[in-house]
């Protein structure tokens, strides 16, 4: 009789971002309506935000094919960061591309999610199903098989829960603790059948969790319902950084002060509350009259750097860049421009995945 065991029962589990990683994971940008009539304007900071992690680990592409490949080159070689470089030909030799074609450049959603074995030494990859936030922009079906075919490329063994999850709707602390909303994970639109206790049960199995930490709602304009990766994220083990906003006439003011609440009242397993440092929202970013979800806490932790995005806000990003600055003593926080990338609604930690070292 054949038995199926959870990732948790086989000993893996969803390293913290600020776990050893091997490489970076990210599917390249080419879907016109993802970013209408700016996306010739996003490569330059998306090259350099490939640039800054290849100086000291892999970059990983997905493209479609050889013309997207050269493609991605030409613009990551002849973009601003680029050509104020001497050691180029050092860092594309830490940038490889895999023929993956896909619908769209959101890799932290779609694509893999890597666990490890720390006593055998293995990774492992779950391949959660993927709707595009609710079936909002179809097609997706190129990227819902993303993860199974970087599976197959690197000879992973590949989990299939048959839910639907996004990599930006959860965030952990690599110690059991994995933190969400309740405005993303019981939306209807993803997976309406199960509850809030048998979705947690997914989490626990499949991320190999103890706990599973609940806020309620994301910031304005997010357009994925809420995803955790704009609002609170770990920065070790028992410390997060959450947004605020201090203009009560703000549209996120009391939304985020509610979260700020709920924060204070958890618990990690061994009882201890979180630590909670207070990270500030840029001033509202709008473009063609809506309001773009920009928040200094979509940054991508990588194993020198912090990748933090910036939105013109002389006031703001300084502040965000100090504090995270102090968050991460062991690596350089580093700001880029995301003005042009956050049209596409969302920055450097939704178009990236980590892929962990073991």
């Amino acid at each position: 009789m054949k038995i199926d065991f959870t990732p948790r029962e086989l000993g893996f589990h969803f390293p913290a971002e600020f776990a050893r990683q091997r490489a970076m994971w990210l599917s390249w940008p080419h879907k016109e309506a993802s970013w209408p009539g700016k996306l010739q304007m996003i490569y330059d900071p998306y090259s350099e935000f490939i640039l800054r992690i290849a100086g000291h680990q892999k970059v990983c592409i997905n493209v479609a094919d050889g013309p997207m490949h050269h493609d991605a080159i030409d613009k990551i070689v002849n973009s601003a960061y680029a050509l104020s470089l001497t050691d180029i030909d050092t860092l594309l030799d830490n940038i490889v591309f895999y023929y993956h074609p896909t619908n769209d450049a959101w890799c932290r959603d779609h694509g893999p999610a890597f666990l490890v074995n720390l006593e055998t030494n293995t990774k492992a990859i779950v391949d959660w199903g993927y709707n595009a936030w609710g079936d909002k922009y179809p097609p997706y079906d190129l990227d819902d098989v993303i993860p199974t075919l970087i599976g197959q490329k690197l000879d992973l063994q590949v989990f299939h829960p048959g839910i639907i999850m996004e990599g930006g709707s959860v965030d952990f602390n690599g110690k059991g603790t994995i933190l969400t909303t309740t405005a993303c994970l019981l939306n209807k639109n993803r997976n309406p059948h199960f509850s809030q206790y048998q979705i947690e049960q997914y989490l626990i199995e499949y991320y190999g969790a103890e706990q599973i930490l609940w806020l309620d709602e994301g910031i304005v304009g997010d357009d994925t319902d809420g995803h955790i990766d704009d609002i609170t994220r770990f920065v070790n083990e028992d410390t997060v950084v959450t947004v605020i906003e201090k203009n009560r006439a703000d549209d996120n003011y009391h939304l985020l002060m509610d979260n700020l609440k709920v924060l204070k009242k958890m618990r990690l397993p061994d009882g201890n509350p979180l630590q909670i440092i207070e990270l500030p929202m840029p001033s509202p970013v709008v473009y063609e009259d809506q309001r773009l979800p920009a928040s200094y806490a979509n940054f991508y932790i990588s194993n020198d750097n912090v990748i933090v995005p910036t939105f013109r806000d002389d006031v703001h990003d300084t502040e965000a860049l100090d504090i995270l600055q102090e968050c991460f003593v062991d690596r350089k926080v580093i700001g880029i421009d995301s003005v042009d990338l956050i049209w596409g609604l969302g920055s450097f930690h939704c178009l990236s995945q980590q892929e962990p070292d073991i």
